[in-house]
């Protein structure tokens, strides 16, 4: 029986910018993080000894982190800035000095790379839609996600939203699983075990995180 692809729920051409690949050649919010970290870790008068016993992470994690050798995923950033101290929007995208923020299509300032935690493979990459804005307790973040074979979980404090706008995503919460599609959405706390990929390929979503 011939099946046809239902279109998007929205019009994701609009998002084209964006959830289309993001340039390789873009390195400078990837940087950005493991300097941050290191920085404030430093200013702490924190070995990364102490920071692992802090964290959970071990010792080579931190340092791969530290030196750009490995991109944190975000239930990791926001673990270091807790632990740290830190805005977890210091730590993805420094720190903003405006009231407000209107972030055109094609003036998005930083694009992350995040790595499995178990070896080197990429899982999503992320851009943060409202840098500028100071004192934030969100992250509105565009995610393009890939397929997560270590089905590595996060838990973390905050909240999060999710509303995906091409491809499908797999969402584990606790004991559940759901498939989520263009137009659906999700909102969890982020003290419960959850994974967010793509089923298959690669998926974009608009995600916003509260740090609580």
């Amino acid at each position: 029986m011939k099946t046809t692809k239902k279109p998007p729920h929205i019009n994701v051409d609009f998002f084209e910018d964006l959830t289309g690949d993001i340039s390789e050649s873009s390195r400078e919010g990837v940087d950005e993080i493991g300097k941050r970290i290191r920085k404030l870790r430093e200013q702490k008068g924190l070995s990364i000894e102490a920071l692992s016993n802090l964290t959970g992470f071990d010792v080579e994690f931190l340092s791969n982190i530290e030196t750009n050798k490995a991109q944190p995923q975000l239930g990791t950033v926001i673990k270091l800035s807790k632990a740290l101290d830190s805005a977890f929007s210091r730590l993805i995208s420094g720190t903003g000095d405006n009231i407000y923020s209107i972030t055109r299509k094609d003036e998005q300032k930083t694009v992350s790379r995040s790595t499995a935690q178990k070896g080197k493979k990429q899982v999503y990459v992320y851009k943060s839609l409202a840098p500028e804005v100071k004192g934030r307790h969100m992250e509105a973040l565009i995610v393009q996600l890939e397929e997560n074979p270590d089905k590595e979980v996060s838990v973390h404090d905050g909240e999060e939203f999710i509303y995906v706008l091409d491809g499908t995503i797999v969402l584990n919460i606790g004991e559940e699983t759901f498939d989520l599609e263009p137009g659906d959405s999700a909102y969890y706390l982020s003290t419960t075990p959850h994974l967010v990929a793509s089923k298959k390929g690669k998926a974009t979503i608009l995600a916003v995180l509260y740090e609580g």
